[in-house]
């Protein structure tokens, strides 16, 4: 649950750019970026609708509402959680948005975490054929990760993501003033996100990371900056060069094959998503060792990281053929099975088929 939502502040906010051509966008980074001038210019004279959830909407929509000029039936605020990821919750900002008159030059503003941009960012993509949105990331995680980069969907009872489009963003505002309303076990989970990026490809940010601890756990302004700017940099930059996931990108989903799997076989109420995440990179990394891409101490170096901050690094007691039917529902699946993203120590992830049957059920196992 959050708590009472703090005073905007306006000092100068960091600003970003993903490099997709003419369909570029700013990521706005910093205390207040909530307020940034970028919104209410994009949103002019063109109608809108709010999209959020039961938990932030209280704290932060009708300030949003009223600096856009929009009424209370522009706000959808829809049940919170990964739970309500589906096509009901989809179906429901469709309807609206066809009740408010939106038209092709109409906006969806996604206010909250990662279900939120998800299902705001694909009713955008499929609402007359598309039509614009912007990401206004409420959590860690979506700041992070969600928010950029134009993946967005839903989920289905037999799997997570399944039904989805890549539509990016007009504009993503991460304001970091939002995250002292957040809930410690959200900002810890959100955590898993930032970990990746440096697991995957910058050792010197693991480095980092394990020296400022402290200041993570403390939710220190300037760490969290640092956090969120670096991963959004390490973002653009993979989806400037792989928008659609054909080759590199999918470095990004480290942890997620594994950690989807959990979701699904918890029924998405046992694990937030970036729990889910951290178990599955040190499964990712325990698979690795076996394969004897990795020595075990990388492995070793990750649980402590994660335990430091507070993530869990073990999976709950699962059947093997639940696991087992999840992963081969993954939506990474191609015909010669699955790709695991797997690495050769920290900083050097890589796309690995074909891996042996007997590891991979050793590691859902927890042998």
């Amino acid at each position: 649950m959050r708590t009472q939502s703090p005073k905007a502040e306006r000092p100068e906010h960091l600003h970003l750019q993903v490099d997709l051509g003419q369909r570029s966008y700013p990521i706005v980074i910093g205390s207040g970026a909530l307020a940034d001038p970028l919104l209410a210019e994009h949103c002019a004279g063109r109608r809108c609708v709010l999209v959020s959830d039961q938990n932030v909407a209280p704290l932060y929509a009708r300030t949003l509402l009223d600096r856009l000029a929009l009424v209370d039936d522009d706000l959808i605020a829809l049940p919170a959680g990964e739970q309500h990821k589906h096509l009901g919750s989809f179906q429901a900002i469709l309807t609206r948005m066809a009740e408010r008159g939106l038209r092709r030059d109409g906006c969806v503003i996604a206010l909250g975490g990662g279900v939120i941009g998800d299902l705001a960012g694909f009713a955008a993509a499929c609402y007359m054929r598309g039509i614009d949105f912007v990401q206004c990331p409420t959590t860690l995680l979506a700041m992070v990760d969600s928010s950029v980069g134009g993946k967005t969907g839903l989920n289905l009872p037999s799997g997570k993501n399944l039904v989805g489009a890549f539509w990016q963003p007009q504009l993503v505002l991460a304001d970091v003033a939002a995250l002292s309303t957040l809930s410690a076990r959200e900002y810890r989970a959100g955590l898993a996100e930032v970990i990746k990026y440096a697991a995957i490809a910058d050792p010197d940010f693991f480095d980092w990371l394990q020296r400022n601890v402290d200041a993570i756990n403390a939710h220190d302004a300037d760490a969290i900056v640092h956090m969120v700017a670096t991963s959004c940099r390490h973002k653009a930059a993979i989806v400037a060069r792989d928008e659609r996931e054909a080759g590199e990108r999918a470095l990004l989903n480290l942890g997620h094959t594994f950690g989807h799997a959990l979701e699904a076989a918890t029924d998405y109420t046992q694990l937030l998503h970036g729990e889910a995440v951290a178990i599955g990179m040190v499964q990712a990394a325990q698979l690795s060792a076996l394969l004897g891409m990795a020595d075990a101490a990388d492995t070793q170096r990750l649980i402590d990281l994660l335990s430091a901050v507070g993530l869990p690094s073990v999976a709950p007691p699962l059947p093997l053929d639940r696991l087992r039917h999840h992963l081969a529902l993954d939506k990474k699946a191609v015909a010669g099975g699955l790709k695991f993203i797997l690495w050769r120590g920290i900083g050097k992830a890589e796309i690995v088929s074909g891996v042996d049957e007997r590891a991979l059920d050793a590691v859902l196992s927890g042998q």
